[in-house]
């Protein structure tokens, strides 16, 4: 299973943007909706999309270029 984690809801562009991005890097990562988990809504609820690795957090906006550089710092 991947530490990739990618928080997002339903019906959230940026998100979906943020998807796009690593489907393109064709990234394995876990989906994970903040709706459904009560301690990820308050992280999280207006800061989403937020990717995570372990400790490590990438908020939006993000590129390639800073994703590329946030995997490389986190390995």
């Amino acid at each position: 299973m991947t530490d990739l984690r990618l928080f997002h809801t339903e019906g959230c562009h940026l998100c979906e943007l943020a998807q796009a991005l690593l489907d393109e890097q064709q990234l394995s990562y876990q989906l994970v909706d903040i709706c459904d988990h009560a301690e990820s809504l308050e992280k999280y609820k207006i800061r989403i999309p937020v990717l995570t690795k372990g400790d490590a957090e990438l908020g939006w906006p993000f590129d390639q270029a800073s994703l590329t550089e946030f995997l490389e710092a986190n390995q």
